[in-house]
């Protein structure tokens, strides 16, 4: 038997970690080939780009960040994308990759990657019927449907909170305000869980629209009441402003999800500055930092799990299906309900709660 095995999307702590525990279980459990594929899905389109996966190509792994395999966050099959003559073109390419895969000899496909990989995942189990497809649920955001959580997101967590520490000194030295711009996409689970951790006096998620009179009023009570000389914020990349829109850097035309979020941070900085022209107001963007570098024990241990239940899964007969957390357990859950789908933060959730509980304004007149 054998096993294709690809990362697809933003690269995160653990996917090498995913790479070594699906090789290793692979093969000593059941004695199957491996097969790593470069770049993503482009790793089956047009020159096939591929790598054995033995025991000794996944040595050292375990603690090391990005991924030997490349990723990539473009290549879905189902709908590839490529720019002529100025025009974005768009082209079914499912019946090469199928016909690529079967050249390969796969019997099954383990795709680790957040909601655009498992998305095409779930698209391509359904056109290409004789290949298994397993999925492995990876994003530092925190937003895929169906599991508790993923992993990268303890990493990056690690990462942000640790600035948001570091960033308070500064604040309270030369009683600034001061703005740390987090990722996340749409969900806001970075910025909340790191804002709550780091002891953040404002936090702005997407899922919480804010309004920059609720936002200055907090600074003011603060200041007025409180006493306190600073005040940190804590906002993700997708937080708008209600009734506003998206402060989005670019686009990539190419791109299945061709939005780049960014900026926030920056504007409100400027509309802050404006109701409170003598306050010093610095932005921090956080940025790549995030992704990169060694993952936490949490995150080596969760991909190794995941890695492991993957192929146990796949031995077992399970098809079109992604591994999950579920408490402390891992199960499997159908693609059906992953593709397409994303996890938000509840604005009434335990998190949201316990924030409110300890002081925390979500940029409201409260």
């Amino acid at each position: 038997m054998k096993v294709g095995l690809l990362t697809g999307g933003g690269d995160c702590p653990g996917l090498n970690a995913v790479i070594r525990a699906v090789t290793k279980c692979a093969i000593k459990q059941y004695g199957y080939e491996v097969i790593g594929i470069c770049d993503g899905y482009e790793g089956l389109l047009g020159n096939i780009s591929t790598t054995p996966l033995t025991y000794d190509s996944v040595a050292g792994l375990l603690f090391r960040g990005g991924t030997i395999l490349g990723t990539s966050n473009k290549g879905d099959p189902t709908a590839f994308k490529s720019i002529v003559n100025g025009k974005v073109i768009v082209k079914d390419c499912t019946e090469e990759f199928a016909a690529n895969c079967r050249k390969l000899g796969l019997n099954a496909l383990i795709t680790v990657g957040g909601d655009g990989t498992q998305t095409v995942a779930w698209k391509l189990s359904r056109k290409i019927p004789d290949i298994t497809f397993i999925g492995i649920p990876k994003t530092i955001d925190n937003d895929l449907a169906s599991t508790d959580q993923t992993f990268g997101f303890d990493t990056a967590l690690l990462v942000a909170t640790e600035a948001v520490d570091r960033i308070q000194t500064t604040a309270e030295s030369h009683h600034r305000v001061m703005i740390v711009e987090t990722m996340g996409r749409y969900a806001g689970w970075i910025a909340l869980s790191a804002g709550l951790a780091g002891g953040a006096d404002i936090i702005l998620i997407p899922e919480i629209p804010f309004t920059i009179k609720g936002i200055v009023a907090a600074i003011l009570y603060r200041q007025n009441v409180q006493k306190r000389r600073f005040t940190i914020i804590v906002v993700a990349e997708g937080a708008k402003e209600a009734g506003g829109d998206l402060v989005v850097s670019k686009t990539v035309p190419d791109s299945p999800d061709p939005i780049r979020l960014g900026g926030i941070g920056e504007y409100l900085a400027q509309k802050i500055s404006d109701e409170l022209p003598y306050h010093e107001i610095r932005v921090t963007v956080l940025g790549h930092v995030q992704r990169g570098g060694t993952p936490t024990s949490f995150d080596r241990i969760l991909a190794t799990r995941f890695g492991t239940e993957a192929v146990h899964a796949y031995a077992r007969g399970e098809r079109s299906i992604m591994v999950s957390l579920r408490g402390n357990e891992i199960i499997t859950v159908p693609l059906s309900e992953v593709g397409g789908k994303t996890r938000y933060v509840d604005p009434n959730g335990p998190l949201v709660r316990t924030a409110r509980d300890t002081g925390v304004n979500f940029g409201n007149l409260e």
